[in-house]
């Protein structure tokens, strides 16, 4: 690989004129500036990005920790935050926290330590010291899909209460009204948030939240099943499995097929996070979509602005309900309008 030293020799002029000429400095005549970029042409030579940062301050890297890769709302995320990243002129460098807080704050200590431009994170939980420190000691940072309350940190997520409380609406008018829940980790905002949306659509029709319909998971496949499994024992199970993720409803799909059931035949199923995997499904799966995409530009949009000195803004995008097969027909036309409760 060339190194500066080779371009100014092929230029004929000195290295340090070549970094003047790199810099854009304004005392190179046009001839000598001629030169160098012909010799970098040439050379194929790309300027050591960490020795630049050391002089300018800056490395145009972004970082990204998210909550789990393997997730496909994830990996949209990352995907939309890169695309982002790059035509504003940045870099990014992802780190995979698998659910796991220590996990975390590794990526974070280390994207810290390579001198990162801002950090943009979905965190797992809101305990971890290192991640209020970094984002109470000056980091640019912006919180995306997750957050943790009480920290001023911008936040670009979606709301999902509109979609949800549609979601119970198109339940509750099928005729269901055994709605149970495998909630996301109570640690996480999107966690608690889903489940209290849930219990609050439910009540403005008058249907009860029982606590034997409420199952923890953790954002994983293997706690849907698990979960799932756990609402097919009870002595009158669920009719309908909301699950507050797309992994923890490819879970709850495994158990109801374990069990030699059908779905919406036997029990119906609908998911929060929509993935295009739920097309194909048999039959397809009722979900509730974030607009992945735009949260990630927005995100780094965001981090950008607080990078460069702008203030920047918190961001809420609407999710949206996508109904397909997976909760049973829709009521014949001439049936009743369903009432909420004014209660």
């Amino acid at each position: 690989m060339a190194s500066i030293k080779d371009v100014a020799a092929a230029a004929g002029v000195s290295v340090a004129t070549v970094s003047r000429v790199l810099n854009d400095h304004p005392s190179v005549s046009a001839d000598a500036r001629t030169r160098v970029l012909a010799a970098v042409e040439t050379l194929g030579y790309r300027p050591n990005a960490v020795a630049r940062s050391l002089r300018t301050d800056q490395t145009r890297t972004l970082g990204l920790v998210i909550s789990d890769v393997l997730n496909p709302y994830f990996t949209e995320l990352a995907r939309s935050v890169e695309e982002e990243a790059r035509a504003l002129g940045y870099s990014v460098i992802i780190g995979n926290a698998d659910e796991r807080p220590d996990l975390q704050d590794h990526h974070v200590r280390t994207l810290l330590d390579r001198r990162i431009d801002g950090l943009l994170v979905s965190p797992t939980d809101g305990g971890s010291p290192l991640m209020l420190e970094a984002a109470r000691g000056g980091t640019p940072m912006v919180f995306v899909d997750r957050w943790i309350p009480g920290v001023d940190v911008p936040v670009v997520r979606a709301d999902g209460q509109s979609a949800v409380r549609d979601l119970v609406a198109h339940l509750y008018g099928l005729g269901h009204r055994r709605l149970a829940i495998i909630a996301g980790p109570a640690a996480t905002t999107t966690g608690s948030e889903r489940v209290r949306a849930f219990r609050e659509a439910l009540a403005e029709y008058g249907v009860p939240l029982p606590d034997a319909y409420i199952g923890q998971g953790d954002f994983q496949a293997e706690s849907g099943r698990r979960v799932t499994e756990g609402f097919l024992d009870l002595p009158e199970p669920p009719e309908v499995v909301f699950a507050a993720d797309n992994l923890m409803a490819l879970g709850a799909l495994d158990a109801v097929r374990a069990r030699g059931l059908r779905v919406p035949d036997d029990i119906a199923l609908a998911a929060f996070d929509d993935i295009r995997w739920f097309v194909h499904t048999d039959p397809p799966v009722t979900a509730i979509a974030q607009p992945t995409g735009a949260l990630g530009r927005a995100a780094v949009r965001a981090l950008i602005d607080r990078i460069e000195g702008r203030p920047p803004q918190s961001v809420t995008l609407p999710a949206r309900l996508v109904v397909r097969r997976s909760c049973g027909a829709r009521p014949a036309m001439n049936q009743t309008p369903v009432q909420r409760s004014t209660s």
